[in-house]
């Protein structure tokens, strides 16, 4: 606070939501807190002069579940009392919750737009195959020249099959020709995860 010539007490309106959590650790030195409230007291230092903009660097790496979803609802608040924020993230979902989204691999931007524009402009027709023996279903699925792409998604695998293979039949009979049993596929809409995927796929294919 002194650094920026205020004080806690001027600006205190400006942190008392997040403060709160703190002051049951505020006799505790900071390098002894959880992630989750280093995190929020990095983010009391840097709201207490109230600046116009805020870049976070990865705020949430690290950090509980619980702790993670409570960062992103405060920066919510702090949204609505217009702050910029600039946030980057490895997480698919936090970018998700954002006004606009840069897409970057490699230092190169692939693609900065909403979220809706994102998906609306590269649309994809996603399989979700879920069932048994997921990893040598998708070493085997990789393998075929008909699978454009596939990668692990949660408890599923999600996949794209080349322009002159796509429906579920097809893919259902390739992963039986394979061997394997007991298996699910249903078609999906496309998530921001699987555009940036595609988008790194084109990349490294270009």
């Amino acid at each position: 606070a002194t650094v920026f010539n205020t004080t806690i007490k001027e600006n205190y309106h400006l942190i008392e939501d997040i403060y709160v959590q703190l002051a049951p650790f505020k006799d505790r030195p900071a390098g002894k807190l959880s992630g989750g409230m280093k995190q929020k007291l990095a983010l009391c230092c840097a709201l207490i002069h109230e600046p116009k903009i805020l870049f976070l660097d990865e705020p949430t790496t690290g950090v509980d579940p619980v702790s993670r979803r409570e960062f992103w609802d405060i920066l919510a608040r702090l949204k609505a009392r217009n702050i910029t924020i600039f946030v980057s993230t490895p997480y698919m979902d936090e970018a998700s919750r954002c006004d606009r989204i840069a897409l970057i691999q490699d230092g190169h931007l692939l693609t900065i737009d909403t979220l809706e524009n994102i998906l609306r402009a590269h649309p994809a027709t996603i399989y979700a195959v879920s069932g048994e023996k997921l990893y040598p279903i998708s070493k085997a699925l990789k393998a075929h020249p008909a699978v454009k792409s596939c990668f692990a998604f949660g408890e599923n695998l999600h996949v794209t099959l080349q322009e002159d293979a796509k429906n579920i039949s097809f893919l259902k009979q390739l992963i039986e020709n394979q061997g394997f049993k007991k298996i699910e596929i249903f078609e999906i809409k496309p998530n921001i995860e699987d555009v940036f995927i595609g988008l790194m796929r084109e990349k490294n294919n270009s």
